[in-house]
């Protein structure tokens, strides 16, 4: 299976009490899907993935399954624990997902054989694919481009979310995937095949033109711009969410450590959905 496109990397909606909205997170994924994302990332970073219970998790993905179509769910199922990684990728495969988003052990930040050992552990749960996340900014730790061509030997191993400008480059044997929404247009220019991304929860029929319209792709990156700097004005994914909210969409709060975004920040946002046309859609 090649994977590519533009793949959201889906918020996930909490109700008034902070536990799970299904319908809502049904409507979304039927909105994205409809909107330019040709699959889905469901329980991943920017869907809250390490505050949600396993049981949640599943639910989500159940829920994606069902809605999706022939469009591919991706399963985020990594974690610093390999035995609850391999655990929860088997679940996963169990549910009927297309894929495993396993992201580099965090915290406890292994080295260049323990990070093997995890993702061959990890391809060796279930028949799934695994797509590799690669973000030292929020793990500690980098996997370098000779680690993932050593990564891509792995049976099972099929792609890299690569979350890493400096230095970003294909690697034999993986689907490279921009891993940030500014990173696309270079990740396609150099051979990639599509991201998973957070703005095309917005723009996903303009993400997609970057795709579909190469000689047009450094002037619709440049468009979007102030739209991909506004959402990372405070960490992912409060600014998304703040941003769905404010064109109409129901996604709920977030779950502690996360907050809401600021008044301050949502001006911020505000100012930049109301200069790229996207209140007008409401």
């Amino acid at each position: 299976m090649r994977f590519g496109g533009i793949i959201t990397a889906m918020v996930t909606p909490f109700d008034a009490d902070g536990a799970l909205a299904e319908d809502a997170s049904a409507q979304l994924m039927r909105r994205l899907l409809e909107s330019g994302s040709d699959g889905l990332v469901l329980g991943g970073t920017t869907g809250e993935g390490p505050t949600l219970s396993d049981e949640e998790k599943l639910a989500l993905w159940e829920i994606g399954v069902a809605e999706s179509g022939a469009a591919p769910v991706i399963a985020g199922t990594g974690s610093n624990d390999t035995r609850h990684t391999v655990a929860l990728t088997a679940r996963a495969a169990e549910v009927g997902v297309d894929a495993a988003l396993v992201v580099t052990p965090y915290y406890n930040r292994p080295n260049r054989r323990g990070v093997l050992e995890h993702f061959r552990a990890a391809a060796g749960a279930s028949e799934l694919p695994i797509v590799l996340y690669n973000i030292p900014s929020r793990t500690g730790v980098d996997m370098s481009n000779d680690l993932l061509r050593e990564l891509a030997e792995i049976p099972g191993v099929a792609a890299v979310k690569q979350a890493r400008a400096e230095g970003c480059a294909p690697v034999e044997g993986l689907d490279l995937l921009a891993g940030n929404d500014d990173m696309l247009a270079d990740v396609l220019d150099m051979g990639g095949t599509g991201g998973i991304l957070v703005a095309s929860h917005l723009v996903g029929r303009e993400m997609r033109r970057m795709i579909d319209e190469p000689e047009s792709r450094e002037q619709i990156d440049a468009s979007m711009t102030p739209l991909f700097d506004v959402l990372g004005v405070t960490t992912n994914p409060i600014p998304i969410k703040a941003a769905l909210a404010m064109v109409g969409h129901a996604v709920g709060s977030l779950r502690l450590p996360m907050v809401d975004a600021s008044e301050h920040e949502c001006a911020e946002i505000r100012s930049v959905l109301e200069s790229h046309g996207l209140l007008e859609r409401v």
